[in-house]
């Protein structure tokens, strides 16, 4: 959770090297889009390389789970079914 806003977890199931090399990806990809000061093209491409990458570690795209909870991820905590759990989290 950050700022009171629901995030998606990585999918546990990854294998630890996978999820290495797509974190390594990730954080490769943000230093692309910090570095691409007003050059629009590499922007857009880094940034497609960030979403590539949350979509593979089950961060964003197609939920990972298969259970048939539905998918808060970005939502204000306080306005799902978990919001008693955040309130508790402040206390």
């Amino acid at each position: 959770m950050v700022r009171g806003r629901l995030w998606r977890a990585s999918n546990p199931a990854l294998p630890e090297q996978k999820r290495q090399a797509l974190v390594d990806e990730l954080m490769d990809a943000r230093r692309a889009v910090r570095d691409a000061k007003g050059d629009n093209t590499a922007l857009r491409k880094a940034r497609d390389r960030v979403q590539a990458a949350k979509e593979e570690l089950g961060e964003r795209g197609p939920v990972w789970w298969n259970d048939g909870a539905p998918d808060f991820n970005r939502h204000l905590a306080r306005n799902t079914p978990y919001a008693d759990w955040f309130v508790a989290q402040s206390d």
